[in-house]
């Protein structure tokens, strides 16, 4: 038997946790900065919304992709998942408390890009003018 890893067991056993903190911010950072999240978490604050409602509503996404995020956020806790015993079963999504409180959030960002949506087209083109050389 190799003597290599002998220290697993110790190393395994110092929990941080700030490091986990830390690591969870930074998760849900990632996970609401991702580029569907905020179109479902639009909809899905308007009240209930079934499966093929957000594939449509959410411009190029593709089916896996919508339920690989619609598990993420409902993993988070962002929204629940309510299944209806029908043939075919109906499916819906809506935002929990938490969601409504992230998408007030988000609204102070969204209103910022349309104040400064101008400004931003007129930098990006006097950047691009400049780098085109």
């Amino acid at each position: 038997m190799s003597q290599g890893n002998i220290a697993v067991t110790d190393e395994a056993t110092d929990f941080d946790p700030a490091k986990f903190a830390v690591c969870t911010v930074m998760e849900v950072v990632n996970r609401i900065s991702g580029k569907w999240v905020i179109g479902i978490l639009l909809e899905a604050t308007r009240g209930p919304v079934r499966f093929t409602e957000l594939e449509r509503s959410v411009q190029g996404i593709s089916r896996r992709m919508l339920t690989l995020t619609l598990r993420n956020l409902e993993r988070d806790g962002l929204l629940t998942r309510t299944v209806y015993p029908t043939v075919p079963p109906r499916v819906e999504y809506e935002a929990t408390d938490m969601a409504r409180e992230l998408y007030d959030s988000l609204s102070g960002l969204v209103d910022w890009a349309e104040r400064h949506r101008e400004a931003i087209a007129v930098s990006r083109q006097g950047y691009d003018g400049r780098t085109a050389c």
